[in-house]
């Protein structure tokens, strides 16, 4: 489901807009001509973003801020979102790894006005297309990759969740974007998940330990078609992004997802799947579910929260665990506000994320990756 997106050379607070000197260059270097001269030197010198800090972001006991922000450094600051796009595809192995360091990235200033201009976002990292299959947030494809993030009411928020935790095929990656920005509120706060499992193992070992054998169950009603007053408002067909009830069979079987055909929808059980995974790429374990936003948050006229996420045996999960859960994810969490034309990129493997409450408009777009 989706929601509802170092240290550097600047003072905090400060108006990115007017541009700081970047420390890793001299003014005089324009990015053009050292690439034509001698092109390995692009990556060493020519640094067209840096690190940025503001007063929200998290400073982790490894030094870094969460999440990494960056922004044009002075003398490349690009005005057109072509050259954009060009420096995110040069300068992609740096991205790269700086979202493998602290989890979360966002590139804030540059000159992105459009849904199409974030679609070239997109494509200039080149990571290969997911399409969203089985997930629950009611949502629309707007132009090429992009989507509407979770259209449910702005007055409801959406709790903490790794992008689709609850189906075997999830997102590795997710691109938000500020099209809107909100009246008030909306953020997409964000919580590093290796953190979380820390804490819960601390706090409730057993119950973890429970969770880590059992995994869990995911029970959901869907409706035949979108409800977009519910945040799992996504019905049968556009879930299974088809109109055959076979079909629908099929590809939730291909998830892993037993369906019970109601009257006037479908009830689907998902599981048992684990909850706590391992994120090999940075040795860690990771509170990789849905079980605060299921229990917490999927309820509409079809749905009960409390029955639609159990232990994976099928008994009840405590509730003061899930509500202590949900503080400690509260409490570990960056809100960082939205502005116009930011870029917010999550790995899913490191990241969950959820949405405030907000006065409109707000418009945030998004896209998954694998």
């Amino acid at each position: 489901m989706i929601c509802p997106i170092a240290v550097g050379a600047a003072e905090p607070g400060l108006n990115f807009r007017q541009g700081e000197r970047n420390t890793h260059q001299s003014p005089n270097h324009h990015h053009h001509h050292h690439r034509s001269q001698n092109p390995s030197s692009t990556m060493s010198t020519e640094q067209p973003f840096q690190e940025i800090q503001i007063p929200e972001q998290k400073l982790l006991s490894n030094g870094l801020r969460f999440p990494t922000i960056l922004s044009p450094s002075t003398t490349s600051s690009p005005t057109l979102p072509l050259t954009a796009t060009h420096s995110i595809k040069t300068h992609k192995p740096y991205l790269e790894s700086l979202l493998l360091q602290s989890g979360a990235l966002i590139l804030r200033g540059l000159p992105l006005q459009t849904a199409s201009h974030f679609n070239d976002v997109v494509e200039a990292f080149d990571y290969p297309e997911l399409p969203y299959v089985g997930g629950a947030a009611p949502r629309t494809n707007v132009i090429g990759r992009v989507f509407t993030a979770n259209e449910s009411p702005p007055d409801q928020k959406i709790p903490f969740h790794h992008e689709m935790a609850q189906v075997p095929q999830f997102p590795s990656k997710l691109f938000f974007f500020c099209e809107v920005e909100p009246g008030a509120g909306g953020e997409t706060p964000i919580v590093l998940s290796h953190v979380v499992y820390d804490r819960m193992k601390e706090r409730y070992p057993e119950f973890v330990e429970k969770l880590e054998e059992f995994g869990l169950l995911y029970v959901r009603v869907l409706g035949e078609d979108d409800n977009p007053s519910s945040p799992i408002g996504r019905g049968w067909k556009s879930t299974f992004l088809t109109q055959d009830k076979t079909v629908a069979q099929q590809r939730a079987s291909e998830l892993g997802m037993t369906l019970e055909w109601l009257e006037d929808g479908v009830k689907t059980v998902m599981g048992p799947i684990p909850a706590v995974k391992y994120d090999k790429v940075r040795k860690r374990k990771i509170w990789f579910n849905s079980m605060v936003a299921a229990y917490t948050g999927w309820k509409d006229e079809r749905n009960d929260p409390v029955k639609a996420v159990t232990f994976g045996d099928g008994s009840p999960l405590p509730a003061d665990v899930v509500y202590d859960c949900l503080k400690i994810l509260e409490e570990e969490s960056v809100a960082i506000p939205w502005r116009k034309g930011d870029v917010m990129l999550l790995d899913n493997w490191a990241v969950l994320h959820s949405r405030r409450p907000f006065d409109p408009p707000r418009r945030v777009l998004v896209s998954l990756v694998k």
